[in-house]
């Protein structure tokens, strides 16, 4: 039967790939996607010292080595098929139709740069489009059986999943994705994979915590019932806590999934879960499928650019 071998989990938020340079940028554009006036009234008195350039490039590096660190082991571990779990910020998916769980079992999906999500005019995204999309389209190798093996199984499950095969001609498999492949895959060694979509951001159909975390044993035992021999890592993209970082929920997260415990999890409110921060039910997801192996927290940066407490809480994870 198929093995799960390793686990990875990491930030995907452009701020993890921008230079130090761009986090001011970013600072301006969270004053209109939050509550900037209120949090201000807020201000933490330590909140200038993680402003300064000084601490800006020592976590900027800090980062670095944790993508570093995550793409050796990836690399050192040699999976033979990855199950990637991220979300779909109207990339794919639009609101034609939106799934709460879907999973890819074509035998290739694409990055499609000339369809990419947001506006890439503005410097500090152009900033970091490297890190999502490459000049050209380019087809991500997938692997059909076993993916419509999962999609089979977790119907078995209880899990009425979407399913697609091939995707739409002017959509892009989305950032969450796109990033593992471009961030943390060597050039020369594009593993296939089978993406996992859920969908964390668009209402009203996100899932709750316990529905992910659930969801993620059900892939457990899918690829554990594949009766191949394939080597699998299981990963998971996006979070943790943005725009505004609440550090305190980061760690309570990081620490359940370290522990493996599955009913503080499964307890995460609705409420922690708006915005960027829905994006910890990948991980969620991923400490379900992950059960088995023990989380190493690789590091944990949170990326304040703002005096408002904005930016994003950025974590790297392995399992083995």
């Amino acid at each position: 039967m198929a093995e799960i071998v390793l686990g990875l989990a990491m930030s995907h938020s452009p701020q993890v790939s921008q230079e130090p340079k761009w986090w001011s940028e970013q600072a301006r554009m969270d004053q209109n996607r939050t509550p900037y006036e209120e949090l201000l009234k807020g201000k933490p008195d330590w909140i200038d010292e993680e402003l300064s350039p000084e601490v800006w490039k020592r976590k900027h590096s800090a980062i670095q080595s944790a993508i570093a660190d995550l793409a050796q082991t990836l690399d050192d571990v040699a999976p033979d098929v990855v199950v990637l779990i991220g979300d779909d910020q109207e990339e794919l998916f639009l609101d034609d139709c939106m799934p709460t769980f879907s999973v890819f079992w074509g035998d290739k999906s694409w990055d499609r740069p000339e369809f990419i999500h947001g506006d890439m005019s503005v410097p500090s995204r152009a900033s970091v489009l490297w890190a999502f999309h490459g000049e050209a389209p380019e087809a991500y190798p997938g692997h059909p059986e076993f993916g419509r093996h999962i999609i089979e199984n977790l119907m078995e499950q209880n899990f009425d999943v979407a399913q697609y095969s091939r995707q739409h001609e002017q959509r892009s498999l989305g950032h969450a994705f796109t990033f593992v492949r471009r961030r943390i895959m060597r050039e020369d060694r594009i593993i296939p994979m089978i993406p996992v979509l859920i969908n964390t951001y668009v209402p009203p159909n996100q899932p709750t915590a316990a529905r992910c975390y659930a969801f993620g044993q059900a892939i457990r035992q899918a690829i554990e019932s594949w009766p191949g021999a394939e080597r699998v890592a299981v990963i998971a993209s996006g979070g943790l806590s943005h725009f505004v970082i609440d550090s305190e929920f980061d760690r309570q997260i990081l620490e359940g999934l370290a522990k493996g415990d599955g009913e503080a999890l499964s307890s995460v409110p609705r409420s922690k879960l708006q915005s960027g921060s829905s994006e910890v039910l990948n991980w969620i997801a991923a400490g379900g499928a992950l059960e088995g192996l023990r989380m190493t927290l690789v590091d944990y940066i949170p990326g304040y650019r703002s005096e408002g407490g904005t930016g994003v809480g950025m974590a790297f994870a392995k399992w083995l």
